[in-house]
């Protein structure tokens, strides 16, 4: 297993990486940048537009930057955290309430998915253009995609990069420990090589400070999975298979201190959830499982179209603006496709027997390194939970979409609804691993050269899971099948591109809207209006944006009591007797109003401003 293994000086076998290895890494760089630069604009541009469910999240972060209140879940329901409230309530601090200053943390947390997704593609033993290829699928952005990213709506935008974050410090706890205990050894022996007690202390210092900070990312694992349960349960699937996948190959670690700090972790994450649980008796699951429509009725056919045709097409960016066309939906039986088989490749790459001599072909996952002869526990072991971090994101997205589908507002509501199936997008490297081994095996993508840990050369490499084709048959099949994987890479990035496109194509109209909006703003100052009543979609709109200087009642098409998510603002307006009517030009409660026009006293007289009617009580 030794031969041919020549120990060199190290100054003397450093040759310079070629240029060609850094070219993914640059171009994922200036995609990721685009991918964020293009979703800012989008921002500048009142896109995509708002609503009343962000702008309650929008006066959450009001009252927390305030200090009038610290809400633990949206108002007026008992579930989805304000994770997003708290992070955007020290700019609505600084710079006031709006819908931009509202959006900027959800935007940061959108470039963090994108720089932990290439990590965690790079860390779970995918080349740098495989991790290039991650980097810009995610980088488009249809309609539904950026709904879900920018929106400050409440649990969408902090998903994928927390569900990222947690795979990758899976991957770093279960395939660390055996580095972990380098240090220990590197200190004997170097105590023992030069006789130094100097020289071992500080080797032991430099053990024990590994061993913290291992200590600190199982507190982490737990705080990121705390929140996440906070935020949104929608993420549950993924934390209990990654959990799986961590008490599997550290269940001893976890009897100790790890296990410890990960539940310290997970009882500071969830704390909101399970005080106010405590306090008031609610259950957030139940209450989740009510507001997916799990007690309303739907067929089992629109369930079924729903979730797995029109689902996965938009939650993951291949359809148009608010639908899918018929050649858009190519993409739904591809994912399910492609979500077996890569199932089955990660399976059978866990299940797979370790070679019994040369390990040299083990990739390190964190680097693209080979490890030398003989240096069995790291490859190995980094090539298994590859396979087994793998095999747990694809669980959790299958999870996800058959809870989904199963729910009846996949039936009633596939268009709005199918913003529940956004966490897919973190197992996009998982999902896109067979296509980029169907790929390799062909010849048809950038073959990779692997680091030398020791002299820092590059050298092809080989993967376990792409054995060569034997003969002429199989080498036809092989080549067959990477011209299809690389026909579906094709199809996706083209096909999200169109969507991209579309998206643009819809901002001015958005654009548009936003200014109307801005002129009925400015026009209810004017007209010195403080309360006011409308319906659901245009009350906590206006009242945030005006930082709580307009307060508005919820009422219904038939100008009944509607649903008011900050009861107080309905005993303000109930008792202003010139509290004010607001209503969308052509809506069905303007035809309501209009009937209530007249001269005299107890009548309205109406203020019209474009897209929107004012109606004012006479006296």
């Amino acid at each position: 297993m030794t031969a041919g293994v020549r120990q060199e000086p190290r100054e003397a076998t450093r040759p310079r990486t070629p240029r060609r290895t850094r070219l993914p890494a640059l171009l994922a760089l200036l995609i990721g940048l685009a991918g964020v630069g293009y979703r800012l604009a989008l921002l500048l541009a009142d896109a995509p537009p708002t609503n009343s469910d962000e702008a309650t999240m929008g006066l959450a972060a009001l009252h927390i930057a305030r200090g009038e209140g610290f809400p633990v879940w949206f108002y007026g329901q008992a579930y989805m955290g304000t994770l997003e409230a708290y992070l955007a309530a020290p700019l609505v601090a600084l710079a006031g309430p709006s819908v931009l200053v509202l959006r900027l943390p959800t935007l940061a947390l959108y470039a963090l998915f994108l720089a932990l997704s290439w990590r965690l593609t790079r860390r779970l033993g995918g080349d740098r253009w495989f991790a290039l290829l991650v980097v810009a699928v995610l980088a488009l952005g249809s309609d539904r995609v950026v709904k879900n990213q920018l929106i400050a709506g409440g649990g969408y935008p902090e998903l994928n990069p927390a569900g990222a974050a947690l795979a990758l410090l899976t991957v770093s706890l279960c395939a660390g420990v055996a580095g972990a205990r380098l240090p220990r050894r590197a200190a004997a022996a170097g105590a023992a090589a030069t006789g130094s007690a100097a020289a071992g202390s500080e080797a032991a210092g430099t053990a024990a400070a590994g061993a913290a900070a291992r200590l600190v990312r199982w507190a982490g694992w737990g705080l990121v999975s705390g929140l996440l349960l906070w935020a949104d349960p929608l993420i549950l699937p993924f934390v209990l298979a990654l959990g799986a996948v961590l008490a599997g190959c550290r269940r001893r670690e976890l009897i100790g201190r790890a296990g410890a700090a990960l539940a310290a972790g997970l009882l500071v994450g969830a704390a909101p959830m399970l005080l106010d649980s405590l306090r008031h008796g609610r259950n957030p699951l139940a209450a989740v499982l009510t507001a997916s429509g799990a007690d309303a009725a739907a067929t089992w056919g629109d369930r079924l179209h729903g979730g797995l045709v029109l689902g996965p097409p938009l939650a993951l960016g291949f359809c148009s603006p608010g639908h899918c066309a018929g050649w858009q939906l190519w993409w739904a039986p591809t994912f399910v496709m492609l979500l077996a088989l890569a199932t089955t490749a990660a399976w059978r790459a866990l299940r797979r027997p370790l070679p019994p001599a040369d390990l040299g072909h083990f990739p390190f996952a964190a680097n693209d390194n080979s490890p030398r002869s003989g240096d069995d526990p790291a490859g190995a072991t980094e090539w298994r939970v590859s396979a087994a971090v793998r095999l747990a994101l694809l669980a959790g997205a299958g999870a996800v979409l058959a809870a989904y589908t199963a729910s009846s507002a996949a039936g009633r509501t596939p268009i709005e609804s199918a913003r529940y199936l956004s966490v897919l997008a973190v197992a996009m490297p998982a999902l896109l691993w067979p296509l980029r081994a169907a790929a390799r095996r062909a010849g048809l993508w950038p073959s990779p050269r692997h680091r030398d840990e020791a002299t820092g050369s590059d050298r092809p490499g080989h993967h376990v899971d792409e054995p060569e084709p034997f003969n002429t048959g199989d080498r036809m099949r092989t080549r067959a099948a990477g011209v299809v994987a690389v026909a579906v890479l094709a199809g996706m990035l083209g096909t999200g591109a169109v969507a991209t496109a579309g998206t643009i194509g819809g901002v001015p109209a958005t654009h548009a809207e936003a200014d109307r909006h801005r002129v009925l703003v400015d026009t209810l100052g004017a007209l010195g209006v403080r309360h006011m009543r409308a319906g659901y979609w245009t009350c906590n709109r206006l009242t945030f944006v005006t930082g709580e200087d307009v307060r508005c009642a919820v009422v219904d098409d038939d100008l009944r009591p509607g649903f008011d998510r900050l009861p107080e603002y309905r005993r303000a307006v109930d008792a202003d007797p010139d509290a004010a009517w607001v209503a969308p030009a052509g809506s069905p409660l303007a035809a309501r109003l209009d009937g209530r026009l007249g001269p005299g006293p107890g009548t309205l007289r109406m203020v019209e401003v474009p897209g929107w009617r004012i109606y004012l009580p006479r006296r």
